[in-house]
């Protein structure tokens, strides 16, 4: 079948598909000149690479060759390069080796509107979001993944359309059958959304605000409450993701790395081709059978870091030599040490706060491990070692919050009967002290938020602004052309989406004793909008997105000071609406890569991300009603809500505590609040030096992953990190150098392979043995066993207080 393309101004032209991955690089760095496929004026062509020259200026996925080449045929006025360069940039396929490795640059006729996909995506949709539901109360959780549902309604496709009869129905003029033919990508592409839009951020986040509302402070106000929570915590990013597709799903620079693991899956299973064996430097093994390989492989390899010896998931030998030396373990510790030595045997240690390795660009993974290396490693170096934030009586690195004598922190200690703030029983207890690097997270997070804004304005302004005053079809690369011929979305549909989970928002709000304001629900909409593009234009680029969780207590502490129930509610509306946002983002990204029509999309997103919601409230309500002791630290079955407790104690310190009193003028991490100026400062810097030096590797410095690229240590850790960004450059770096043709074929399948194969083996040892509390071999290695018994896995200190003492500040002056 040909692939229809559309040019501005003319019609659709009939040319043949191109199965050449590496035909971009090759038209481009070898000089090698062709034709287009149809006659375009020098003038507009010259033009549309003008254009393509300033678009992608900034762009660090764009290679450097490329650029280069345009510039140069633009400055000696080379029609026929010209051409060349316009036909394989723009016109042939899209001019990223990485979306070129994973995307078809043609399109099939089949359907994608299907009763099959319907049925079976929700179908998955309901088992997904009810399983996650039920064992996110559970300690150790579960979660199905949308690369679970990929896998499994592949054969439930299949089998549909083997059994299903062929008998086509007319409905209202519409013709339909329950089975239209051979079960395809689209359809398969429609499910997998289904289920990445309801469950692909694991559970409603609006559980854990409802868990710590009704477990904790005892309110309850019922399930009409709790559906509108859900439902509007859900569902108002829908609205966010829909008026933004011009800038982060339309342009090709906004590649979604890691939509490119799905579609190379998708790929994979569905056509299980052989590659060219020249490309791949000998290799002729279908993508399908490595696949499958891999799968298995780190299936069975899996078994060991898992279960049978899980000392090989955080390998820390110097540690073992020196157990009880809290320097060495403060410094070579993969639990709460800066591991210096990072070495892990684990996949799903490696994966467990971020993606896999293999899905980032290098220039994400370089920029995440400079400012790892700069701002966790040397800085918290720094601090801990001249004893600064008094932290030679703390961790190294824990997520945990600590009184002056060195235990954890006891919010009840500090608490009225109503959960509020006793001045009088704080300031006899004891004010709030964090780990090395979890006070750093905090001034990270701030100079995160101040760089992204700046960074984006500099960089990414002028495109912006572009974009919002051009069309549809001006610069649009391959995948846009054939994205034309179906009819888009309206935006109204989106924006009235959004109006329905505003309103339905302030209701949840006003309607019930929440303690928050209708003009704070509006501070925390604004803050995701405001926020929603630069968050969205580092993620489409880099992999990496970057949370306002931070941002958002920080700012709710000051505005409702001693609203721990308000600060749970505006962090859920001004964070989760650009986290869950964005999930949809990303699925448009993913269907225009499989041209799935907008319209159907719109409503399997919109139609599944509802359903889920009645499912997860349905599940959290049963639950809590047929476990004994739910939420509770002896509950039988382990059903103790881990997320629901973290939730609840962030929204005493945060809430009751608040901000001012940690980070005030008066506050032991005041200095923490001097990251926004860096955080400013810094990208101005990048912008007039990149600048100056164009071609330079200046140009790949992207501030904000930079600051926030390691915002989840801790609880991550330094060693999962450094492991991450071993192998992800050793991938997309050494790899794809030295072998171009066999990253292509492979790179991205086998991240699907070691993804699958991983969380394959995590479910049958969950369901298999730990849910039945069968015991784990007992040896040294073994769970809880001998290479436990150190000071990295004991959160070791440099001091302790004696009986009676304190550290920190005088008692009475906090």
């Amino acid at each position: 079948m040909g692939l229809l393309s559309f040019r501005k101004g003319q019609g659709p032209v009939v040319e043949n598909p191109t199965t050449d991955a590496d035909a971009i690089s090759s038209g481009v760095d070898k000089g090698v000149t062709a034709e287009p496929k149809h006659y375009v004026p020098p003038d507009e062509i010259r033009k549309e690479l003008s254009a393509f020259e300033k678009e992608h200026m900034w762009d660090p996925n764009m290679p450097q060759e490329n650029l280069n080449a345009v510039k140069k045929a633009l400055q000696a006025d080379d029609v026929n390069a010209e051409m060349a360069l316009e036909n394989a940039l723009i016109e042939e396929d899209s001019p990223y080796a990485e979306v070129r490795a994973a995307v078809r640059n043609y399109d099939e006729e089949v359907p994608a509107n299907t009763i099959r996909a319907w049925v079976i995506g929700m179908l998955w949709t309901t088992i997904g979001s009810a399983i996650n539901m039920l064992f996110s109360l559970r300690n150790p959780s579960i979660y199905l993944t949308p690369v679970v549902t990929l896998l499994l309604s592949y054969p439930t496709g299949v089998a549909w359309a083997a059994v299903m009869p062929t008998r086509k129905f007319k409905t209202f003029g519409i013709t339909w059958s329950l089975n239209p033919g051979p079960f395809n990508m689209k359809e398969h592409a429609v499910i997998v959304i289904m289920a990445n839009a309801s469950f692909g951020g694991s559970t409603a986040y609006s559980t854990d605000v409802l868990l710590a509302q009704e477990v904790y402070y005892k309110q309850k106000f019922g399930w009409g409450y709790q559906l509108l929570l859900t439902i509007t915590c859900q569902m108002l990013g829908l609205g966010l993701a829909g008026v933004t597709r011009t800038w982060l799903v339309e342009p090709a620079a906004m590649i979604w790395p890691s939509n490119l693991v799905t579609t190379t899956l998708f790929e994979t299973i569905h056509t299980k081709t052989a590659p060219d064996a020249v490309k791949t430097s000998g290799w002729t093994m279908g993508r399908y059978k490595w696949f499958l390989i891999v799968m298995g492989a780190i299936f069975v390899w899996e078994w060991f870091p898992l279960w049978i010896a899980p000392f090989l998931a955080t390998f820390t030998f110097v540690c073992w030599a020196a157990p009880n030396n809290v320097v060495v373990n403060q410094l070579f510790g993969g639990q709460t040490g800066l591991s210096l030595i990072p070495i892990t045997f684990d996949w799903s240690t490696l994966t467990a706060f971020i993606y896999s390795p293999l899905v980032y660009p290098f220039h994400a993974i370089a920029n995440t491990m400079l400012g790892m290396v700069v701002f966790v490693i040397i800085t918290s170096i720094g601090i801990h070692y001249t004893g600064a934030l008094y932290s030679e009586y703390l961790p190294m690195s824990t997520s945990g919050s600590f009184d002056n004598t060195g235990k954890a922190y006891k919010v009840a200690n500090i608490l009225n009967a109503d959960y509020t703030l006793n001045e009088e029983k704080y300031k006899a207890y004891s004010p709030l002290f964090l780990s090395t690097t979890f006070g750093l997270t905090y001034g990270l997070s701030f100079a995160t938020i101040a760089a992204l804004v700046v960074h984006t304005g500099l960089f990414n302004g002028k495109q912006i602004w572009r974009q919002f005053r051009a069309s549809r079809e001006d610069g649009a690369d391959v995948h846009m052309r054939m994205m034309l011929k179906y009819k888009e979305a309206p935006v109204w549909w989106y924006g009235a989406s959004f109006v329905v989970m505003f309103a339905l928002g302030l209701v949840t709000c006003l309607a019930w004793d929440t303690h928050l304001t209708w003009w704070g629900f509006i501070i925390a909409l604004l803050i995701s909008l405001f926020f929603y593009l630069p968050i969205g234009i580092v993620q489409a680029t880099t992999n990496v997105q970057l949370g306002l969780n931070v941002i958002t207590e920080f700012i709710v502490g000051y505005m409702l000071p001693g609203r721990p129930l308000a600060m749970m509610m505006f962090k859920m509306y001004g964070y989760i609406t650009v986290y869950q946002g964005l999930y949809f983002t990303q699925d448009l990204k993913l269907a225009h890569y499989m041209k799935v029509p907008q319209r159907t999309i719109f409503w399997a997103m919109f139609v599944a991300t509802l359903w889920s919601c009645f499912v997860q409230i349905a599940v959290y309500n049963w639950a809590l009603g047929n476990f004994d002791g739910v939420c509770t630290d002896s509950q039988p079955d382990r059903y103790t809500c881990p997320g629901a407790k973290v939730f609840f104690t962030a929204s005493i310190i945060w809430g009751v505590i608040g901000p001012n009193r940690v980070f005030g003028s008066n506050g032991i991490y005041h200095c923490m609040e001097y990251f926004f100026i860096l955080g400013a400062g810094l990208p101005v810097l990048v912008y007039f030096l990149a600048r100056r030096y164009p071609r330079s590797i200046i140009r790949f410095i992207n501030t904000p992953v930079l600051f926030g690229g390691t915002g989840n240590i801790p609880p991550a850790t330094v060693m999962i990190y450094a492991s991450w960004g071993f192998v992800g450059t050793m991938f997309n770096k050494v790899i794809k150098k030295r072998h171009p043709g066999w990253w292509t074929e492979y790179n991205y399948i086998t991240s699907a392979a070691l993804d699958s194969g991983t969380i394959i083996c995590v479910l049958l040892i969950f369901f298999a043995l730990q849910l039945p509390k069968i015991n784990s071999p007992q040896w040294w290695g073994g769970a809880n066993g001998g290479y436990t018994n150190n000071g990295d896995w004991n959160a070791a200190t440099q001091k302790q207080v004696a009986d009676g003492e304190i550290f920190g500040p005088a008692r009475g002056t906090w």
